[in-house]
């Protein structure tokens, strides 16, 4: 991949119910949106970074680190059912008229504090041109051979995939998303829905590394890592 061609994208909407305010909320002494941005800068060139934000208190954070912040994210898209897809094609055809003609973006959620500029690195290396995205993953300890069970037409439970597994170490592994890192092919972002990618490369991080802050609870388990100096890598 050449690093000049990605347009980096780290939304950043004011609105947010589960944690209210949570983009600039402090972490550990620091607004959460600081981890995303110091992890871009450890690779990306500042010109190359889209803070997509209708927050006027964003603006200034991103700029305080040297980014311009050249447009508010439109209201039609800053709403809670405005998907990232929306979003990436806003950022990516406005930097596209200003001269920047991306071939990959990346997304980078200001909600995983602890994805660093290593993770975004190896995650770079995983990525190639032949398919529509990678995406960072976390091993899910839930497996539908073992564990996860769904009801059928008779009030039954049975397991979401069949296999005769004793243990879950037995059983295929499966990934969750964490939602740390994305690299999104251009053509592919514009031409079909994210939900319907079909090739789609991994990039393994663990389970420290992977804390999406999304409810309260989740804030709380994120100041323990930091207070308790947990290695992220």
């Amino acid at each position: 991949m050449n690093l000049k061609e990605v347009l980096v994208v780290i939304p950043a909407r004011k609105g947010s119910k589960g944690i209210p305010g949570k983009n600039k909320k402090l972490l550990n002494g620091k607004p959460l949106i600081a981890y995303t941005i110091e992890a871009a800068l450890g690779i990306f060139e500042k010109e190359q970074i889209c803070i997509s934000t209708d927050d006027e208190d964003i603006v200034q954070l991103a700029e305080s680190y040297g980014i311009s912040v050249p447009f508010l994210r439109p209201e039609e898209i800053s709403t809670d059912t405005a998907g990232s897809q929306e979003v990436l094609i806003h950022a990516y055809e406005f930097y596209r008229e200003k001269g920047f003609d991306a071939a990959v973006v990346c997304l980078l959620q200001a909600t995983s504090p602890f994805r660093t500029t290593k993770h975004i690195s190896e995650a770079t290396n995983a990525y190639s041109t032949d398919c529509d995205m990678l995406v960072s993953v976390v091993e899910s300890k839930a497996n539908p051979y073992f564990n996860l069970m769904e009801e059928n037409a008779k009030g039954f439970l049975s397991k979401s995939k069949i296999g005769d597994y004793k243990t879950r170490q037995e059983a295929p592994k499966v990934y969750e998303l964490n939602g740390a890192i994305y690299f999104i092919t251009i053509q592919s972002l514009l031409s079909q829905p994210i939900s319907s990618f079909s090739k789609i490369r991994k990039y393994v991080m663990s389970t420290e590394s992977s804390v999406d802050l999304d409810v309260p609870a989740d804030w709380v388990y994120a100041e323990f890592l930091c207070n308790n100096g947990v290695n992220y890598k």
